[in-house]
């Protein structure tokens, strides 16, 4: 799995690449969620427009960061869900769990909850 990283504001965004598998990304996701933590980003969004495959290991990965976040007072949302994964969420029941989003110039702004915005205007969507 790839993992770039960019940052709007308070937003780190995760581009995901590749496959969300044990032992194929799943380690490598968790860390980046915790880098961003660390950092001191409350907002994460992760891009899953590159996902070509998620298991149950991905799955609970995806569980864990929204726990993870929530426990240190931030927020997760999912961009890009193709319908495979979607489909995924929905049939274990999950589809409440996030926040989902079609368009990272839709999805920025649901973070900011009445704050004011950054003066820099939305980045250009990668896919």
């Amino acid at each position: 799995m790839k993992i770039d990283i960019r940052y709007y504001g308070s937003i780190a965004i995760l581009d995901l690449q590749g496959k969300l598998i044990f032992g194929g990304g799943d380690v490598q996701f968790r860390q980046a969620i915790l880098d961003v933590l660390e950092d001191g980003y409350k907002n994460v969004l992760i891009n899953m427009a590159g996902v070509t495959t998620i298991d149950s290991s991905g799955l609970g990965e995806l569980i864990r960061s929204k726990a993870t976040a929530a426990g240190r007072g931030s927020t997760i949302k999912l961009l890009h869900l193709s319908p495979k994964v979607y489909d995924l969420l929905e049939v274990t029941r999950l589809i409440g769990v996030f926040e989902m989003y079609d368009d990272e110039v839709e999805a920025i702004p649901s973070f900011w909850d009445g704050e004011e915005q950054p003066a820099e205007t939305p980045p250009e969507e990668s896919q």
